[in-house]
């Protein structure tokens, strides 16, 4: 039975504000937050083989007296520690109280990382063992997991286990033949052993149920708005006007051909007897926002409103603004209107009045399009931009105002057709696999560490010359056993090295809305040079002065992703460069990187992604953010995404509305899984 987070012990006011910090707010949330990786404690090497960038084990004996040196605000303790191969510093910052613990003499296992100092490796702030107790953890799984300042890891472990303690956490809800067929495990199971694994293979039978799980439920809720939006006849069927073809005829430009033939795709669409519902994925900067431009002009030719709908205020107004200027350049008889949360309360009353009226034909806009009290005329056109942001409830939302629209969804996220066809299964798909003739292609480098003082002169000469760069981290702040690179804290270290007059900002999901947008208009502006930023802006702004993308830990991420960040830049006509800067020097990571440094065909970059990963491999890398799985990647894990589309179908040929008994379980489920996207799904 889902609680309420403070009915836990050891719960009170101010921990329960942090845990919603991080999206956790009962019982369900935890114990569907997953670990981000898994700690593994190995057998103890040799100090002769400790390498750095690494965490390690030795087994040692301390063989000096413990030093304690004030350091500004720090208090390091050292002590030395050899075995038969050879002896290494050992470091720990603010635990005065260790040379109470620490004997010359005793031998000890110390587990920590390794790093450079002076030449010398050192291990820092390692945790301290008896040889007995490392005997206890050896070969186990520790979880870390993704934390918020003064939140730690040992709250979440300690109320986790409490909490998987009672019995009885939820019923499973899989009929058994599916269980048996797939070789699942069971639910109970799952939950537990993803969380406290007793080793890797049950780590991998536990994540594998609950992969499968999360997109069985997905593809359900997208079959059911499918099987609504097929029974509906298109209200709004439209005739080709003059004016798109006048406007692709005297654009600056010539369209693509895949432009072209999507164009026409869509065209032919709003002119069907059935309702339009078509993913148009195309590689940031292919041209996907003429096309929906231009479906647009027809709608409002035929006498219907269109809403686009975009994910960030910044975005829209973008959007807006060049939809303005293709409104003058053309004489467009058609009034836009742009819609955010942002509006105060007299513009937004203004433009309701306006939608409702039908004087207003096209809105721009983000979720502020689809609150309650919107009434719309004659809405016959929804555009929605990266359809993955917006979960399956905001999409149906826009389509129950009234008849249901033509639907166009727009995504530069680059999935390969079999994948998108499970995914998407309730739309038609369209692919622009052509970038404009002019485009300069992406300049790309891997590189390690090292090579980060001449990235930074290379950044100063691209800002000196009036341009401007993007660097990505991996965190938002520092977090307990993670070592990679952090916004907060990389902002402050590049103000200290860049001269004063180069201006420096950050940007992380965290932050107020209005504070994001303020951030973006004024790195979109040229007021700031440098933005350091999470993810968060890959799906950002057009800012075609940004020629620089560089991206710290980039084995933090998928190739998808880091193939969308790096569309961030080569938007203008100046040569653009990203360069990925490898965390460590692992072989199979920098095989992977090397695919983003030989290609700049998203499709092509994702196929070898595909490629290049087994269902094994689940330490670290993961497409955070797509259609917002929180544990299965469609990348990593499309044997498990055929399999549960193979279910789902199954499913709901024998029993369309989940009313058979076997199913009952099931249908309770997807209701509490999903409840926000699918109360519009009349289940």
């Amino acid at each position: 039975m889902k609680r309420a987070l403070r009915e836990l012990k050891g719960v009170g006011e101010k921990t329960e504000k942090l845990f919603r910090k991080i999206g956790i707010s009962d019982t369900d949330d935890l114990l569907r937050y997953y670990p981000r990786t898994y700690d593994s404690y190995e057998e103890p090497v040799p100090v002769s083989d400790l390498e750095e960038g690494t965490a390690a084990a030795v087994r040692v004996t301390v063989t000096t007296g413990v030093y304690v040196n004030q350091v500004r605000n720090l208090q390091v303790v050292t002590i030395t520690a050899a075995d038969e191969s050879g002896k290494i510093p050992v470091v720990w910052f603010n635990m005065p109280y260790l040379r109470n613990t620490l004997k010359k003499g005793s031998v000890l296992i110390f587990r920590g990382r390794v790093v450079r100092k002076q030449k010398h490796l050192q291990i820092e702030h390692p945790e301290i063992f008896t040889p007995a107790a490392y005997e206890e953890v050896l070969h186990s799984l520790q979880p870390i997991y993704g934390l918020t300042a003064g939140l730690t890891g040992k709250t979440i472990v300690k109320l986790l286990k409490s909490l998987l303690a009672e019995q009885n956490l939820q019923m499973e809800y899989l009929p058994e033949e599916y269980r048996e067929r797939y070789q699942l495990a069971d639910a109970n199971f799952a939950v537990s052993a993803i969380h406290f694994p007793k080793n890797r293979e049950q780590l991998l039978i536990a994540r594998k149920r609950l992969v499968f799980d999360e997109f069985l439920l997905f593809i359900l809720a997208v079959q059911l708005l499918k099987e609504k939006t097929e029974e509906a006849p298109n209200c709004f069927s439209m005739k080709k006007t003059w004016t798109t073809e006048q406007i692709i005829e005297n654009l600056p430009y010539r369209l693509t051909n895949a432009q072209l033939n999507t164009w026409h795709e869509i065209e032919r669409d709003l002119c069907g007897e059935a309702l339009m519902s078509r993913l148009v994925q195309g590689d940031v900067g292919s041209g996907k926002t003429i096309l929906a431009f231009l479906a647009m002009i027809m709608a409002s030719e035929n006498g219907c409103q269109s809403a686009l709908m975009v994910p960030t205020e910044v975005l829209a107004r973008q959007h807006y603004e060049a939809f303005l200027k293709l409104k003058e350049e053309y004489g467009l008889a058609c009034t836009a209107i742009l819609l955010t949360g942002s509006n105060t309360a007299k513009e937004k009353r203004e433009r309701y009045a306006m939608i409702a009226s039908g004087e207003a034909d096209i809105i721009i806009g983000t979720h502020a399009l689809i609150q309650e009290r919107i009434e719309y005329q004659r809405l016959g056109l929804v555009i929605t931009d990266e359809q993955h942001r917006f979960g399956v409830k905001q999409r149906e939302a826009l389509t129950t105002k009234g008849n249901p629209p033509n639907v166009l969804v727009m995504s530069a996220t680059p999935i390969p057709r079999t994948l998108a066809i499970i995914l998407y299964g309730d739309l038609d798909i369209s692919i622009i696999d052509e970038l404009p003739a002019k485009r300069l292609p992406i300049k790309n480098c891997v590189v390690g560490t090292s090579y980060r003082p001449k990235a930074y002169t290379f950044i100063e000469k691209q800002v000196r010359e009036g341009r401007q760069a993007y660097i990505i981290c991996p965190m938002v702040e520092e977090s307990e056993g993670l070592d990679a690179e952090n916004v907060l804290d990389y902002t402050k270290k590049l103000q200290g090295i860049f001269p004063k007059d180069i201006r420096i900002s950050h940007l992380h999901g965290k932050m107020k809305p209005k504070e994001k947008n303020q951030v973006m208009e004024a790195f979109a502006a040229g007021e700031i040079q440098i933005l350091v930023s999470t993810t968060v802006v890959e799906v950002g702004v057009n800012v075609p002065n940004a020629t620089v993308m560089m991206v710290e830990n980039a084995e933090r991420f998928g190739l998808a992703q880091l193939h969308q960040l790096r569309g961030r830049v080569g938007r203008g006509e100046y040569q653009s460069y990203c360069i990925f800067i490898q965390g460590n020097d692992v072989k199979e990571i920098s095989k992977r990187l090397e695919i983003l440094n030989k290609s700049n065909d998203g499709f092509f970059i994702a196929g070898e992604d595909l490629k290049l990963r087994g269902p094994g491999d689940l330490f670290g890398i993961r497409q955070s953010g797509l259609l917002e799985f929180k544990i299965g990647d469609i990348y990593q894990d499309a044997d498990i995404l055929r399999t549960a589309s193979e279910a789902a179908g199954e499913i709901l040929a024998l029993d369309p509305d989940l009313t058979l008994p076997q199913h009952a379980a099931l249908k309770e489920k997807l209701i509490s899984y999903m409840r926000d996207d699918l109360e519009n799904l009349g289940l």
